[in-house]
């Protein structure tokens, strides 16, 4: 296993990802399997273990807590987040989630601690002074109830940098969504690039895309085969992540231990692929967008009477044609209600300036179609947090 030392921490580069854990027929996390899954993930060099509040519907870190409450104490690194994005609530209370999950995760301090999915809207309930949040976590870091303080993040570029001008020198990292697909699809190149040059080491989550990036057409796969015969289609995902000198952890969702032992595999690996084979990816990534040629430049935001912001939907129009997903989905949601797709009027002046000649209101009608066939991300919290409160 690849280690990194960061935060004064020594940390395998692959990290256990505690939200696609496996489950029994009956819906619920198969206990038995994930401690074996535990167990070879320690005695293999993966020693990080991220869960979060609304993980399984709020059992992942209680399945945390009995699972790692076996083993020493200094012999893991255990991660959790505040939903600050739930923005279900009218009341945030850091205090009562905060003593609530270390009960559930039997421990009395968290190594490393997220503020999670800092987005384009919950950035206002991280930073609104009635909540005291960020301090507050804070405050408990000086207490040594948590080691290392970050935040996960979807947002804009523009967001995140908003939310490092006020807690840039508390934040010790930040966990953002990269892979070979989303490094040109959701600017995860220049969320890196820029993190990377405020000296914030950078945490993946989604490396292969949910599972996206594990299975790919016949075509495709037969290629990657060619240059590497004895890997498997996802470890090319975790090989393209091995090129950058940044990110110091790399979360794998794993929901069973046959995908364990296939990833403990590529990261025991000390080779990295070479500028070709980072370049075959790339250029791969781009044939498995479904979208529209949108290059962000702008112009069509100067004839539109309903001043939307046409490239920021484009771009969560493409995504979804990608993978369909309501943490996509949630883009718009979070959105303030003028600035939805569906306000478009379908007056063409934006087509009529657009230099790639996109249909944007026949891609606005579209995106709107797609959001109502997903659930509403509103609908997702409460559903979370009402199984949250059975399992209790």
């Amino acid at each position: 296993m690849k280690y990194n030392i960061v935060c004064n921490e020594k940390l395998g580069l692959l990290g256990f990802g505690l939200m696609r854990l496996p489950l029994t027929e009956n819906g619920e996390i198969d206990q038995v399997r994930f401690e074996e899954m535990i167990e070879y993930a320690l005695n293999n060099g993966i020693n990080y273990f991220d869960t979060a509040y609304p993980y399984h519907n709020g059992t992942s870190e209680i399945a945390a807590g009995k699972a790692l409450a076996r083993y020493p104490r200094d012999s893991f690194y255990l991660a959790t987040k505040y939903p600050g994005h739930q923005i279900v609530s009218t009341v945030y209370d850091p205090e009562e989630i905060f003593e609530e999950q270390l009960k559930k995760c039997q421990v009395d301090y968290f190594d490393f601690y997220l503020m999670h999915n800092v987005n384009d809207k919950s950035i206002e309930i991280y930073l609104d002074e009635r909540w005291g949040i960020v301090d507050y976590f804070i405050e408990q870091k000086k207490r040594g109830r948590i080691k290392h303080l970050g935040f996960s993040t979807h947002a804009e570029l523009k967001n995140i940098e908003k939310f490092l001008d006020v807690y840039g020198q508390e934040m010790e990292f930040c966990q953002i969504q990269l892979n070979y697909l989303d490094w040109t699809l959701q600017q995860a190149k220049e969320k890196y690039e820029f993190l990377t040059a405020r000296n914030i080491p950078v945490w993946v989550m989604e490396p292969v895309r949910g599972g996206r990036l594990a299975t790919l057409n016949e075509e495709n796969e037969k290629k990657l085969r060619l240059l590497k015969p004895d890997r498997s289609i996802a470890s090319w995902g975790f090989e393209f992540l091995k090129t950058l000198d940044n990110v110091k952890m790399v979360l794998s969702g794993m929901s069973n231990i046959d995908q364990m032992r296939d990833n403990v595999s590529t990261f025991s690996d000390e080779n990295i692929i070479s500028e070709d084979e980072v370049k075959f990816l790339l250029e791969m990534a781009e044939t498995l967008k479904k979208g529209v040629p949108c290059t962000r430049c702008e112009y069509c935001l100067e004839g539109c009477p309903m001043n939307l912001e046409i490239p920021a939907l484009i771009n969560i129009y493409n995504d979804l044609k990608v993978y369909p997903s309501s943490n996509i989905a949630m883009k718009i949601e979070f959105m303030a209600e003028e600035k939805k797709p569906q306000n478009c009027i379908g007056c063409g002046s934006c087509s009529n300036i657009c230099p790639q000649n996109i249909d944007i209101p026949g891609c606005l009608r579209e995106l709107t179609e797609i959001m109502e066939k997903l659930p509403s991300w509103k609908q997702i919290c409460l559903e979370r947090e009402e199984a949250a409160k059975k399992a209790q």
